[in-house]
């Protein structure tokens, strides 16, 4: 492994052997860089997200330059599938249950993250191969200009002023999309009664979409009237979209409700930056790093030992105010993730 230190010999002797980048370990010579996978929601519309100050953070810090790749928890999944053989990403993040089928894969590598310890168990994986960074919660955006107030139930958004003004991100492809799914399930009391409903909702739906991130901005511009997304994300797009409300649909008992979603990182197997990986994942765990999830992104900090107390994290408590948790049963849904989305296709005509 390289260091900061490493005598003329063994720097030649790292050069002299190409081979040991196709193990996972960095070579002097492609030792300042680190490759990340993540779903879409971190990063700022305008450079200014909590990723965006983590990352230029980290690169003053150590010197090692982040290459940043972005898409739906399963569109990130799966690239990092195809790549198996051949590694290019060094750190996963994904929401669940991405990360629990990225781990059951084969794609993570156990790593116990500096700080681990201050992490709930809830929100981390017992071998180590995941653990949450930035916390967060599903939920829906709604237009606040074109509607008076926000929709309360799924049935209001059977209503025919949603036709083709409504979206959600697709199931099994976008991490958000597959939110959708199981809140529904959870909500109607079974996939059954959550298909029949999701039929129905079709005939409002604009159709397909990879990427939860996209749709915000055209609910803030009135090309669509409601669409799915998450607590963190949408509350830091709507600093600059102004017509964006949140909101939960309410569940069988009449109350929104909601569950955490949080944004999960792993070591990729055979990394080909290993060690930069290992540094970058301590990095967003550290202190300093989860204080500004709040202040910075929008988010909720995965560290228990971090008690936000600046704008954003008063504002997203009051935000949260009233709403019920629920948690899902992500070993299950990761087991039966491919036919519950086979399913939701043969009933949506997806």
């Amino acid at each position: 492994m390289p260091r900061n230190r490493v005598s003329l010999a063994i720097a030649l002797a790292l050069l002299a052997t190409p081979a040991l980048s196709a193990c996972g370990t960095s070579t002097a010579s492609d030792a300042k860089e680190v490759t990340v996978y993540s779903a879409d929601g971190l990063k700022g519309e305008n450079g200014d997200g909590w990723y965006d100050r983590v990352f230029a953070d980290f690169t003053k810090q150590t010197g090692i330059k982040v290459k940043y790749v972005e898409g739906g928890s399963g569109e990130m999944v799966q690239r990092a599938v195809r790549e198996k053989s051949n590694p290019q990403a060094d750190v996963l993040v994904t929401l669940p249950p991405f990360i629990q089928e990225a781990d059951a894969k084969g794609l993570l590598q156990k790593y116990e993250v500096k700080d681990s310890d201050q992490v709930s168990g809830a929100d981390k994986a017992v071998d180590g191969s995941w653990i949450s960074v930035v916390n967060n919660y599903f939920g829906f955006v709604y237009n606040r200009k074109e509607l008076r107030q926000a929709p309360k139930t799924w049935n209001d958004l059977l209503d025919a002023k949603f036709k083709n003004k409504l979206q959600y991100s697709t199931p099994g492809v976008a991490g958000d999309g597959t939110a959708v799914l199981i809140k529904a399930i959870h909500d109607f009391g079974g996939k059954e009664q959550a298909l029949a409903y999701l039929k129905k909702l079709q005939a409002n739906n604009v159709g397909p979409s990879a990427s939860t991130g996209k749709l915000a901005p055209k609910v803030d511009k009135g090309e669509l009237l409601a669409a799915n997304g998450d607590v963190q994300m949408n509350y830091a797009q709507a600093k600059t979209m102004p017509n964006l409300g949140i909101w939960f649909p309410a569940d069988k008992d009449g109350k929104p409700s909601t569950f955490a979603l949080p944004y999960a990182a792993g070591l990729v197997t055979k990394a080909p930056h290993s060690e930069n990986g290992k540094k970058l994942l301590d990095f967003m765990l550290a202190q300093k790093q989860q204080q500004e999830v709040s202040s910075v992104g929008g988010g909720f900090s995965a560290r228990q030992d971090v008690k936000a107390t600046d704008a954003n994290a008063i504002a997203l408590t009051r935000i949260m105010d009233g709403v019920d948790f629920f948690e899902p049963d992500w070993n299950d849904i990761n087991k039966n993730l491919t036919s519950y989305v086979e399913d939701w296709k043969s009933a949506t005509g997806s």
